[in-house]
């Protein structure tokens, strides 16, 4: 077997859960994105409200509508690293392996290929990103650089309110433009943005869709609590990135919370957090990101004993250690749910 092909692209993880975050990883619902299992093999880890465009996200009676994911073909983006998050390429399907529940799968598919992606941008416009504006608008402006043809782009502003400032577009220029009209003001509504990004990617043509939001994650004025965008994020099928864009002394407790927010809403889509202290890194930060998502794995499969019951499944990814790198990170999406009969 062919040796995997090292990327020099390096990461750094974000510090510890803390406070009110911390007392969701201790209760069990934000999972710690990678395990190292036995010295064999690296355990993981890794639909929604009808809102108006320009309106604010409504809860209604505290009840979310669900995004039931099709099931009768599971497509789990994967990402791989070595100890120190360089990426690991060149993969073959039988150094995976792939279990819904306890059962392992028949892995159908194992696809590297630069796809065509539908990318929603959620961009923090509000008073705490006084100061960072600029260089965060240059840096989603140089991702945006590195699109396919077929890719597509939405905007969201939020500040006060989630808003979509610029709608499905494969123009580079109209996300400019949208974020250029934006000036920092208000509170935070982050995971109202988060909702209606996800109501938003309804409308995607692409099979690969990631947000990416880009905020100090300092969230203060949303309608809907964590328990309700939990359960979104994890039926949605929609990989989260975040790019958090946070300040060396958190200046309130919702600055303070904000990277452990960011790191959970990504790690149980698959995703990753790109955390940025400095303003001069972001580029590089930026280019890292656009590497990562040019080179994901996806993995396809069908359930062997899928009941249309609605509920949750698990899903567990598992690499083969290489001779040559015996420690591997995995960071995939935790599971769907089951289409409802």
């Amino acid at each position: 077997m062919p040796n995997a092909l090292i990327s020099t692209v390096s990461r750094h993880p974000l510090r510890s859960p803390q406070l009110l975050i911390g007392a969701f990883l201790l209760a069990g619902v934000f999972p710690l994105c990678f395990g190292q299992a036995n010295g064999t093999d690296v355990h993981i880890t890794p639909r929604s409200i009808r809102t108006s465009a320009r309106s604010e996200v409504q809860p209604r009676n505290g009840v979310t509508e669900r995004f039931n994911a099709n099931a009768s073909l599971v497509l789990v983006p994967v990402t791989v690293t070595d100890k120190k998050d360089h990426l690991v390429i060149g993969l073959e399907r039988d150094n995976f392996s792939v279990f819904d529940g306890q059962e392992r799968q028949v892995i159908r598919n194992l696809s590297n290929e630069d796809a065509p992606i539908s990318l929603g941008i959620i961009f923090d416009t509000s008073s705490s990103m006084y100061g960072k504006i600029e260089r965060s608008s240059q840096a989603v402006v140089q991702f945006l650089r590195t699109a396919n043809p077929s890719d597509e782009f939405f905007l969201i502003g939020f500040a006060d309110r989630p808003e979509l400032l610029v709608d499905f577009t494969s123009s580079a220029e109209d996300i400019q433009d949208g974020i250029s009209r934006v000036t920092p003001e208000g509170r935070t509504a982050l995971l109202d943005a988060v909702y209606l990004g996800l109501d938003t990617m309804r409308r995607a043509r692409n099979e690969r869709k990631v947000l990416l939001i880009v905020s100090d994650g300092g969230e203060n004025h949303s309608r809907y609590n964590i328990k309700d965008v939990w359960s979104v994020v994890e039926e949605a099928g929609i990989q989260i990135y975040t790019m958090g864009i946070f300040d060396e002394v958190p200046r309130t407790n919702a600055e303070r919370w904000g990277p452990d927010l960011l790191r959970a809403l990504s790690n149980v889509t698959g995703g990753r957090v790109f955390p940025i202290h400095s303003l001069k890194k972001i580029g590089a930060a930026t280019s890292e990101l656009a590497i990562e998502l040019r080179n994901q794995y996806v993995i396809a499969y069908r359930p062997s004993d899928l009941v249309n019951d609605g509920r949750w499944h698990r899903i567990t990814v598992r690499v083969t250690p290489l001779q040559n790198i015996p420690r591997l990170r995995v960071y995939a999406k935790r599971g769907y749910y089951a289409p409802a009969e």
